[in-house]
């Protein structure tokens, strides 16, 4: 993994030059890095963006310590990863287990505190992993049951077109990535959450 040390050395930077103590954080692959508005639109919410490209939830595991050895009092998580794994050839299963290993070391950290992981995204580049998204994501749904305080935010079903294939206007030229529509349908998601941001809707 040694690929995304340059990110994590960035990350590391961002966080030491903090002038404020975060409180929410996004963490994840490029769907949070490349969303530029993310700390203005949650501001309320004191958030973090510690998204790194090319993310994997392994990695967001692997690399837990190691990015928030210095970060404290956390009040939430919010997590977008897995279709890199699924993208690597990984399991859906082993998906399922990346985060659990997650979750478990922030509530070793941080305690019983809110996670929320948003769900696979069914990108245009990624058709051919519509049946794993779809399995791995019905599977973390479940998780909601078995952990305390989890909760599951469902974007794929927001994002298909009328033929159920992955719907061209939410993303970029390259098929992967969110555009600002694509954004606007995990905003939508999370405001018919209100269990996960009380009494603040977001544009």
């Amino acid at each position: 993994m040694f690929w995304y040390h340059q990110d994590l050395d960035r990350l590391e930077k961002e966080i030491q030059e903090l002038t404020y103590n975060p409180k929410t954080v996004f963490y994840g692959s490029s769907t949070f890095t490349l969303w530029n508005e993310l700390t203005t639109i949650f501001k309320e919410h004191e958030p973090v963006n510690l998204g790194f490209g090319g993310a994997t939830l392994a990695a967001c595991t692997w690399f837990f310590d190691r990015v928030f050895k210095n970060l404290y009092d956390i009040d939430s998580f919010i997590i977008y990863a897995g279709d890199n794994d699924l993208g690597d050839g990984r399991h859906p299963e082993e998906v399922v287990l990346f985060l659990e290993n997650l979750l478990l070391k922030i509530k070793e950290k941080y305690g019983n505190i809110k996670c929320t992981f948003i769900s696979i995204k069914p990108s245009i580049a990624r058709k051919h992993l519509l049946g794993s998204i779809n399995y791995a994501n019905s599977n973390i749904k479940k998780l909601t049951v078995k952990y305390n305080n989890f909760h599951y935010v469902n974007i794929y079903d927001a994002l298909l077109d009328n033929s159920a294939n992955p719907n061209s206007k939410y993303f970029l030229e390259d098929g992967l990535h969110f555009n600002k529509e694509g954004y606007q349908v995990i905003i939508n998601q999370l405001n018919k959450k209100p269990e996960i941001f009380p009494e603040v809707a977001f544009k």
